[in-house]
């Protein structure tokens, strides 16, 4: 539990410091903000992933909890405290943030991040980035911090959404008005999308169940995830 809360943590950290950063030596370029961003998330993954991971799992994300416990690798009640720590640690994880750069610990985003479009791209970034996992574990479980951290430095860039692809960022994210941010009010549409995301994964699996189905693998996950 404390390698999960202390790893998403040290992820929203992360997240919302390199677009606090980026967004100021960027001086009004997004693209070259959105690069930063996404280079430092990608590096942090995999740095974070590969020590975690043997750990906790290192997922730092409600949706790779749940995939888990689909697999049989966590309880009901892993799956609880996996996702509660998560929340937690994202939420700390924001707020150090603000603290590194001086700014107020206690924000609201005023960021729009909604539509079709956007809700569609999570449910892709979601999709995508629990079938990387799935996949991965099977294919070569111990590329999997490389695999993840660069799925998600590419999926920054695909998505019109940024790839947020997990809850416990979406809720932290919403309270901070910076570069990383998006409004309580459009959280939840994210939040909605990145769930049917992993629906739309946990039924192709069913799909393609037999001897080489992914999610019955045995192999431990050592996984995010944004």
């Amino acid at each position: 539990m404390l390698a999960e809360g202390l790893g998403t943590g040290a992820l929203l950290a992360i997240v919302v410091g390199s677009g606090i950063m980026g967004e100021r030596l960027a001086q009004g370029n997004a693209a070259i903000a959105l690069l930063a961003n996404a280079g430092a998330t990608g590096a942090g993954l995999f740095a974070l992933i590969t020590l975690l991971g043997p750990i906790s799992g290192a997922h730092f994300n409600p949706l790779v909890s749940a995939l888990m416990w689909r697999r049989g690798e966590l309880s009901l009640r892993e799956l609880l405290a996996y996702v509660c720590v998560q929340i937690a640690g994202a939420l700390l994880g924001v707020w150090l943030a603000h603290a590194m750069f001086d700014m107020p610990l206690l924000q609201v985003s005023a960021k729009a991040r909604t539509g079709a479009g956007q809700w569609l791209s999570e449910i892709v970034a979601s999709a995508g980035l629990l079938s990387v996992i799935l996949l991965g574990l099977r294919a070569r479980a111990q590329a999997l911090p490389a695999l993840v951290g660069s799925y998600i430095f590419a999926a920054y860039w695909f998505t019109a959404s940024t790839s947020f692809a997990n809850p416990a960022v979406t809720m932290a994210r919403a309270l901070t008005d910076t570069f990383a941010g998006i409004r309580p009010m459009h959280a939840a549409g994210f939040i909605i999308a990145q769930c049917a995301g992993l629906i739309l994964v946990l039924a192709a699996s069913a799909g393609l169940r037999g001897t080489n189905d992914p999610i019955q693998s045995s192999t431990s996950v050592s996984g995010n995830v944004p």
